[in-house]
């Protein structure tokens, strides 16, 4: 017997992931500057660090065109957010398999987390990356942010909160690679946060997934058909 994914527990996934992630943004964003060292905390070792830092544009630090950039970002975020809502809903009526809908979710969860950061923490912090009309780009801030009615920005102008960061492995390239021979080597040098990796931990999990999560809905096509098929002396002769 198959289990179904129930709503309750989607809405469990969900809300767990959005509180870990902003518990954990709202406090580096109060408790860490953006200078160095003041941004840096070792957690396990060199190679699990809290790092904090702002990031204007998409997932793991990705920049894209300025402020006009920035705010379609956000509205492509809420549009997402809006669908996500209803296919959530249309998968779980239909009862598609429950790993496929857990990772629905967590896509989901990752996508609102970092919508309420660009859509509200310009609005409610007084300190925060701002674009720099002359210089055409992100400029930094000095000392700790604070919670503030006098915001840094607009709606929809907010910053994401990175902190995450796993630089594993460091070394230089041999000098005879093409191109790169020579200059330093990290892995993994993005920075990010929760709902980053629970956006990238939905992804992959439905791409390995994927024909476990859809054979049982192969299965009901193929046995809907059969059941349909009309059956007669025209047919059997044909």
């Amino acid at each position: 017997m198959r289990h179904i994914m129930k709503r309750r527990h989607v809405v469990f996934i969900i809300l767990l992931i959005v509180l870990i992630d902003q518990s954990l943004k709202l406090w580096i964003k109060t408790h860490y500057t953006l200078e160095y060292p003041g941004n840096q905390h070792k957690v396990i070792g060199n190679w699990f660090q809290l790092y904090f830092v702002e990031n204007p544009g998409m997932a793991y630090g990705w920049k894209f065109g300025g402020n006009w950039g920035k705010m379609a970002l956000t509205v492509f975020r809420m549009a997402a957010v809006i669908f996500g809502t209803w296919y959530l809903g249309k998968i779980i009526r239909e009862k598609y398999h429950k790993g496929f809908i857990a990772c629905a979710a967590l896509v989901y969860a990752g996508a609102l987390g970092n919508l309420i950061d660009s859509s509200f923490y310009g609005m409610i912090f007084d300190k925060g990356m701002t674009v720099d009309p002359l210089l055409k780009d992100y400029i930094g801030y000095s000392g700790l942010a604070t919670f503030s009615s006098k915001g840094y920005a607009t709606f929809l102008h907010g910053n994401v909160v990175d902190m995450l960061y796993f630089p594993v492995i460091r070394g230089h390239f041999p000098s005879w690679v093409p191109v790169w021979g020579g200059d330093n080597f990290e892995f993994f040098r993005p920075i990010f946060n929760i709902a980053d990796a629970s956006i990238t931990t939905g992804v992959i999990s439905i791409l390995v997934f994927q024909k476990r999560f859809f054979k049982h809905r192969d299965k009901e096509v193929h046995s809907t058909v059969e059941t349909n098929a009309v059956v007669n002396d025209e047919s059997q002769v044909s």
